[in-house]
Parts: structure tokens; C-alpha cells; sequence
């Protein structure tokens, strides 16, 4: 049965590779998101060697990919795809593979009038858990999910986890951070782009003073005055590292720490493609909707923390500004115990 299969895949390949030139892979955002798709870009271009790839994203994520030596073109957008749509059309691909799947990743698909493929979002089964607490999600991570977009080219996945790619100029060296974490620490991303998958403020305040090893935290701009608060209280253990450094540089960070604690978040999948151990914390959000981090063969690095059987929970496949129900148990209630003995 496997050699039947061998060959089967062998005569796609082949069939595909003798027609396909170009070809088109469109993720807008978010930056976890565009990290999750890397296996399909490696994979896609390994395996046909001779296809040109290019990346359709918007321009603020263009640093996620720009060191990326498996795509050869990058096109971008601020918000509409008029922005770049004669140009796509002028590359003439031989295929779009949509790992995006909305409104205007069809509308891209549309107007080239190319053939594609795409994966199943799973939007039925996520609505079943989050309004019905109906429990149908297959027990697939989504990087699987997104090879069912190249499953007819013969593609495989390869198992060799995420890529990250970090350009030489944005590499941090230890020697500029202060001198007490100079010698090693633990990153801890404190930000997140919804309310309801960050773990308290007060909760790291607690969690950083049990602790003798250095923090560094990690975030954007918008989490530098929290970040400030919580060197404030626990001491010079903490360094705050949010919004002084781009995203390249953050994985810089990422990359150099002992380990990773983390909301569900863009760094903790870029943390994944570092291969780091990594403690998430998960609020109103769930691993079973298949974005937990995606390590094959090192599953023993990740340690996932969350509060199971609430009643409540998922309340969102997304997440909101605040609790829904007032409580936000699902991160109060995750045992701090638990959190400072990975440590």
C-alpha cells in the first residue's frame, strides 16, 4: 500500500513539476500565523526545485519573511489588493496556493483567474466548541492543515517543524543587554493582541519574584509601560526588552534565551521554530483548535498550562478585550505552582 502511495505521489510530482513555473502562496497576517505556513513554503520549494515562489502578505509582516531563502519574491499590501493586483496578474502564475482563505484571498484567486487550492478552516467545528461546547475539532495541528492546500501537487510534509530566518543585521548581541542577563535568562512575552489570552499582570509580578533567574520580557511598544510596572516591582531581575526591539531582533531574543514563557502569541510559535522548551499560557482560547506550538519530535519541549473544564471556555476562537463573564478564570485560576516549577 505504501509503495502504491510512493508512486502515486512521485506521478503528481512529477506532473506538476513539469508545468508549474511560478507560483503564488497568499497569508496576510498575523505574524504566528505567517510563521505556521513555513513548512508549506520549505516543503514546496525542496521538493519542486525548480518553481519560483512568492509570498503575498501585508507589508507590516514583510520582516517575518524577508531572510526566508525559499521564497524568491515577496508582494505586499497596506489594505487592499488593487495595491498589487496588476502586478500579480503581470507574473502570470501557474498556481495560487491560499493559506489565508477569506474574502480577499478569494478575491486575489478571482481576479488572476489562476487555479488553486486551499485547507479546511475547521469554522463549523470551532463554532460548535464555542457556542455549544460540542467538542467535533479534528486532532489536527493547522500546519497540517494548511499542507491539504498542496496535497495535489504532490507535496509532503517533511516533519521537520517551522522555519524563522533572522537577517544578520537584526542578530542581538548578549554583551548590549545589562550585565545581568549577559549570561542567560528566561524570555517571558508578555503582550498579546487580545485582552483575554494575557496572563495577568499581577500574575507575572508574582511568578518573576519566586524565581532566582533573570527575565527578560518581550513585547511590542503597546506592552512597554506594562513591562515597566513589572521591573518596577519585582527589581534589576527583570529587564524589559518590550517595544526597543523590531521583531527580527525580538526573535534574536527569542532564539538566545534558556527558555520561553509565553501567551498564545506570534513569538511563541517563533520560539517553536527555535526549537526552545516553551510554557504557554492559555486563556479564553484552546491548544485543541490546533495553534498550540508545533515542534514534531520534540513535543517534550512544549508545556502547555491552562484551566480545562470550565464552563465557559472557549468563549471565542479569537478572544476579547475583557472576560465575558466578569471572572477571567480561565488564566487567574492556572496553578502558579505549576508555572514556577517548569522553571
Amino acid at each position: 500500500m505504501r509503495s502504491k502511495e510512493k508512486k502515486k505521489k512521485r506521478f503528481l510530482q512529477e506532473k506538476f513539476d513539469f508545468f508549474l513555473k511560478k507560483l503564488l502562496i497568499i497569508r496576510f497576517s498575523s505574524i504566528g500565523d505567517i510563521v505556521l505556513t513555513t513548512p508549506v513554503v520549505r516543503c514546496l520549494k525542496k521538493q519542486l526545485p525548480d518553481v519560483e515562489i512568492h509570498f503575498l502578505t501585508k507589508k507590516q509582516f514583510v520582516p517575518v519573511l524577508e531572510a526566508n531563502p525559499y521564497i524568491d519574491k515577496i508582494y505586499s499590501i497596506q489594505e487592499e489588493i488593487s495595491e498589487v493586483i496588476d502586478d500579480l496578474k503581470n507574473e502570470n502564475y501557474d498556481h495560487i496556493v491560499d493559506l489565508h482563505k477569506n474574502f480577499r484571498s478569494k478575491g486575489v484567486i478571482l481576479r488572476l483567474r489562476k487555479p488553486s487550492t486551499s485547507f479546511n478552516k475547521i469554522n463549523i467545528q470551532k463554532w460548535l466548541i464555542v457556542n455549544l461546547k460540542i467538542n467535533h475539532l479534528p486532532k489536527v495541528h493547522i500546519v497540517d492543515r494548511y499542507f491539504q492546500a498542496v496535497e495535489k501537487l504532490g507535496i509532503r510534509n517533511e516533519q521537520l517543524g517551522l522555519d524563522y530566518f533572522i537577517p544578520e543585521v537584526d542578530e542581538v548581541d548578549l554583551k548590549s543587554l545589562p550585565e545581568s542577563h549577559q549570561q542567560g535568562y528566561v524570555g517571558w512575552v508578555i503582550g498579546g493582541k487580545h485582552s483575554t489570552k494575557i496572563y495577568p499582570e499581577e500574575k507575572v509580578i508574582e511568578a518573576c519574584k519566586k524565581t532566582s533567574q533573570p527575565i527578560l520580557l518581550l513585547g511590542g511598544r503597546e506592552d512597554e509601560p506594562k513591562g515597566e510596572r513589572i521591573r518596577k516591582a519585582v527589581g534589576n531581575a527583570v529587564f524589559n526588552a518590550c517595544g526597543k526591539y523590531n521583531i527580527n531582533q525580538s526573535a534574536s531574543l527569542v532564539r538566545q534565551a534558556s527558555k520561553i514563557i509565553t501567551n498564545d502569541t506570534g513569538l511563541m510559535h517563533i520560539a517553536a521554530a527555535f526549537k526552545k522548551e516553551i510554557i504557554s499560557l492559555w486563556g479564553n482560547t484552546i491548544p485543541e483548535f490546533g495553534m498550540y506550538p508545533y515542534m514534531p519530535g520534540q513535543e517534550n519541549n512544549s508545556h502547555i498550562l491552562e484551566v480545562k473544564k470550565l464552563s465557559c471556555r472557549p468563549c471565542s476562537k479569537i478572544g476579547y478585550e475583557k472576560c465575558p463573564k466578569g471572572h477571567f478564570k480561565c488564566m487567574n485560576d492556572i496553578n502558579l505552582s505549576d508555572l514556577t516549577k517548569l522553571r
